[in-house]
């Protein structure tokens, strides 16, 4: 709604005239701008709500206004009710535009203390010299391979501390069966281990049928498809089983132990334990550990037998080969020490993943950006690690003929 706030008494002199540039109202704030010429000055005269609410009545007042030809211009704000920043900026930017066309602005009295303020954020801004563009040389990048360099050993020398502070609780709490919290890691034999069967399983039993499909149509070829029950047999007991179930380990249950005393960490939780007198090496890292060695060797069996049964079905039919037939192949062809090949594995494999997982959790702070940053961090170092760690079992047991 609009509707004037002054109107003339009396009839219009030459020297001294007033125009009401624009009104706006509401049941909540009033804003307003007059212009009164008075010679060779043009006076404007604030009234109202000069606010972020009011935002919009403010720049459709100042559009209406005209200073076009104006030599000297005189503000009056003793009229304004209220003023935040915003109504401060959007009037300081007109009234620079009016310096800008050579005319001069005064106050009467003092000028807002907003208006200070802009005035020295727009001084920094313009004083401040713009960073020359820097090629890149072979000095920044020896530079930049330093710095990460010295960050991984960082790194890494604060992980090998983590391990030891681990030995060091896990030697502790072994005098005791109280300090093994086993209701805890009973918990988390259940969540990583029992709840994980059902897609350990099913990952194991496809990739099977998926290499013994494979291995299957090249050895065809040859007339030795009797050779790919020894094929997925070898690969699903020494590798392909416990490579796999780790893997999925470290992004279900990883990521889950990275997360969840991440989130600890975010809420003080573990501040308040340290504060309780606490160890929370003993409560947080080592069930989980502990409880991640035992469960992870059980579902390298399962992903281990679900691998055969794969094998076992596409043999009987894709190649002929019953159950009668499998079995007795499979026999042959493993060694005494195939299926312990890949048994060896799994506890390293989960000692790796909990580590990493508890690990990253440690370190999150101030941010929940910073909670999945780290949680992602920990999954992939988890299945790096555990693929580099079956890369240093498969030459150990080449060199030891295991």
């Amino acid at each position: 709604m609009l509707r004037p706030r002054w109107r003339p008494a009396g009839p219009v002199q030459p020297l001294q005239c007033r125009n009401l540039i624009a009104g706006a109202y509401n049941e909540t704030a009033q804003v307003l701008l007059e212009s009164e010429q008075t010679g060779d000055a043009l006076t404007l005269r604030l009234s109202g709500g000069w606010r972020i609410d009011n935002i919009e009545r403010i720049e459709a007042t100042l559009a209406g206004f005209s200073a076009a030809g104006q030599r000297r211009l005189i503000v009056d704000c003793q009229g304004v009710e209220a003023l935040d920043l915003s109504g401060a900026w959007l009037l300081h930017q007109r009234l620079q535009e009016v310096r800008a066309a050579g005319g001069t602005v005064e106050f009467v009295g003092d000028a807002p203390a907003h208006f200070k303020f802009i005035d020295e954020v727009s001084e920094r801004e313009a004083t401040q010299p713009v960073p020359a563009q820097e090629s890149s040389t072979l000095r920044d990048a020896v530079a930049w391979v330093g710095r990460r360099s010295i960050q991984q050993a960082v790194q890494a020398r604060d992980a090998v501390g983590f391990f030891g502070r681990i030995a060091t609780t896990l030697s502790h709490s072994a005098r005791s069966a109280r300090h093994l919290r086993v209701p805890s890691v009973a918990r988390h034999i259940y969540e990583t281990g029992i709840q994980a069967i059902p897609i350990v399983s099913l990952i194991a039993f496809l990739i099977s049928v998926i290499v013994a499909y494979l291995g299957a149509q090249q050895l065809q070829q040859f007339g030795a498809e009797i050779y790919t029950v020894d094929l997925v047999a070898i690969a699903v007991l020494r590798e392909m089983g416990v490579l796999l179930t780790a893997i999925i380990v470290a992004g279900r249950s990883g990521s889950a132990f990275a997360a969840e005393i991440g989130v600890m960490r975010l809420n003080d939780e573990i501040d308040a334990l340290q504060s309780m007198g606490v160890d929370y090496f003993e409560v947080l890292v080592l069930p989980r550990l502990i409880g991640l060695i035992i469960a992870l060797p059980l579902l390298t069996i399962i992903a281990d037998a679900m691998g055969l049964a794969g094998g076992a079905l596409l043999s009987s039919l894709l190649l002929d080969i019953n159950l009668s037939q499998f079995i007795p192949r499979v026999q042959a062809a493993l060694a005494p020490t195939t299926f312990w090949a890949g048994m060896i594995k799994a506890p390293v494999f989960a000692m790796l993943i909990a580590m990493v997982g508890t690990y990253r959790g440690m370190q999150v702070r101030d941010s929940s950006r910073e909670l999945g940053r780290l949680t992602t961090v920990a999954v992939v170092q988890s299945i790096f690690l555990v693929i580099f760690a079956d890369a240093i079992f498969a030459v150990v047991f080449v060199q030891l003929d295991f």
